[in-house]
C-alpha cells in the first residue's frame, strides 16, 4: 500500500527544510556545508592556490564576515529586502536573512595571505596554499 499525503509538496518541502537543518553550519567540520544553498560557491584550484567565488547580490560589504582557521573559511552575513509599507507582496522567490556558509579547503591555507574582493554582488577569495603545506623536491647528493 502506497502511503497517501495531502500536499506532496509539502511533503517534499518539509524534506528539504529537514535536510537544510541537519546542513546547517558548524564551522569546524570537515565539509563543505551551509543553511540551505545560499549563497552559492564554486572552489576552484589554480595553481597550488584556490580561488572562492560566492553569489551574493543585494548584501552589502559591512553585512559579511569572513573567518579563516586552519584550512576552514567560515562566510556569513545577512541579507535584507525592504519593501514599502504600502505594497502587498504577491510572490517572493528571493532568499533573505542570515546566512553562514563553510568551506574545508583539501589542503593548509595561509589565512593571513587570504584576499577578499567584493564587486557587483560577487565576493571573490583567493586562498593561498601554506608554505609548510606544499611539496618540497629533495635534492639527491
Amino acid at each position: 500500500m502506497t502511503p497517501s499525503y495531502a500536499n506532496p509538496f509539502e511533503a517534499l518541502f518539509g524534506l528539504q527544510r529537514a535536510l537544510d537543518a541537519h546542513l546547517t553550519s558548524d564551522w569546524m567540520r570537515d565539509a563543505t556545508t551551509g543553511s540551505g544553498s545560499y549563497p552559492p560557491i564554486n572552489v576552484f584550484q589554480q595553481g597550488d592556490d584556490f580561488v572562492a567565488v560566492i553569489e551574493l547580490p543585494g548584501v552589502g560589504k559591512d553585512d559579511l564576515q569572513i573567518q579563516a582557521k586552519d584550512n576552514t573559511i567560515r562566510i556569513s552575513g545577512k541579507k535584507i529586502i525592504r519593501y514599502d509599507k504600502e505594497v502587498s507582496v504577491h510572490r517572493r522567490e528571493r532568499v533573505a536573512g542570515a546566512f553562514d556558509r563553510t568551506l574545508s579547503i583539501p589542503v593548509q591555507v595561509d589565512p593571513d595571505r587570504i584576499k577578499a574582493e567584493y564587486r557587483d554582488g560577487v565576493l571573490a577569495l583567493f586562498i593561498p596554499r601554506a608554505e609548510r603545506d606544499k611539496p618540497r623536491t629533495i635534492q639527491i647528493s
